[in-house]
């Protein structure tokens, strides 16, 4: 007997096969986000309620292990009815407050990514923004807690810039959303210092790592790219492409201290790749300068006299202990120590 598959294609099957699996494809995926949404409208409403009682009659958690018990009892089938995945939901309808729930993020996302959120215990506008994020970008579970550890969103957009200065008002609202300040390199291994090469050669190895750092759209262009000018030879340390935007990144790597004449120098390669590489339906190219640690004021008087549209921020890599980074000062109070430091010989030169 003849297999059906063993025949001759009819002109046109393969382009309609492969239409049919792709409808088929976005059907399933379609009814799983149905069936996701109004699995998480049903507990929302259930948590809502729980809470509605709780600051009615008082409710406490042995009414609500009775309550768990007497559901699952009447829906055997059904997981996600312990007392524990009640308390979350009571917890998820108090943290979205205002419905209705289904018209916010939240209802997109599974409820493991929900209950990493709860459990967090970001504020809201955090809480409401790597929400919004992780259903933008399709992060995944693990992804969401490794970028709500690393505190993403909130070094997203922090650099210091002259994007407004030299590009127009949306496009330098996109541009700085990729400037981070500062990078996260933990995932690198390194600790002390480390010439500027090793960081380079390091970014590059763990590339996959590297441009989920930067964030969402970046490609990997090259690294120490060549460019001839008139005979004179200029390696860009790392060029990035983000696609979102639609422009080239170029990124300089220094693992000291930021001086002015680094900025001349992103400058310059910054022109370069915008004059040789980008094209007309490409968007400004931009630079951004990563080092070890800066002033923002002397970034600030370096990036404004530039003519291109730049950042700078700085890393860090050195993962310490929990208990050795418990005791460690955070920013606010190291700025309030130096803001009231009386002048001294130690630092005339700051003043």
């Amino acid at each position: 007997m003849t297999d059906a598959r063993d025949l001759a294609l009819p002109a046109g099957y393969t382009d309609l096969l492969g239409e049919l699996k792709n409808r088929v494809r976005a059907a399933r995926t379609q009814a799983l986000r149905t069936v996701n949404t109004q699995l998480v409208e049903l507990y929302w409403s259930i948590g809502n309620s729980v809470r509605v009682q709780q600051e009615k009659q008082g409710w406490g958690s042995q009414v609500i292990k009775r309550l768990s018990a007497d559901l699952r009892a009447e829906f055997p089938d059904m997981k996600g009815l312990s007392a524990r995945n009640i308390q979350y939901m009571t917890t998820f309808a108090g943290t979205w407050a205002e419905g209705p729930i289904a018209q916010q993020p939240a209802a997109q996302l599974p409820w493991g990514h929900i209950m990493v959120l709860i459990d967090k215990k970001l504020d809201p506008a955090a809480t409401y923004s790597y929400a919004a994020a992780a259903v933008e970008y399709g992060w995944s579970r693990n992804v969401l807690l490794n970028m709500i550890m690393n505190k993403t969103l909130e070094r997203t957009g922090a650099a210091p810039s002259n994007f407004a200065q030299q590009l127009a008002a949306q496009d330098s609202e996109l541009a700085q959303q990729v400037a981070k300040d500062p990078y996260n390199f933990e995932f690198l291994g390194l600790s002390g210092e480390i010439a500027e090469r090793d960081l380079e050669n390091a970014l590059t190895s763990r590339i996959t790592e590297t441009l989920r750092e930067l964030g969402p759209g970046f490609s990997f262009v090259g690294r120490q790219v060549h460019f001839d000018v008139d005979g004179d030879d200029f390696y860009v340390d790392m060029l990035f492409f983000n696609i979102e935007q639609s422009r080239y990144v170029v990124i300089e790597l220094k693992t000291g201290k930021f001086q002015p004449e680094y900025a001349g120098k992103l400058n310059f390669y910054v022109a370069l790749v915008d004059d040789m590489l980008r094209r007309d339906h490409h968007n400004e190219t931009i630079g951004i300068l990563i080092c070890g640690t800066k002033n923002d004021r002397s970034v600030r008087y370096s990036l404004g006299r530039s003519t291109s549209p730049m950042a700078v921020a700085a890393y860090t890599y050195d993962k310490l202990p929990p208990a050795e980074q418990r005791a460690l000062p955070n920013e606010g109070h190291l700025v309030t120590a130096l803001e009231w430091a009386e002048p001294g010989p130690d630092n005339e030169e700051s003043r």
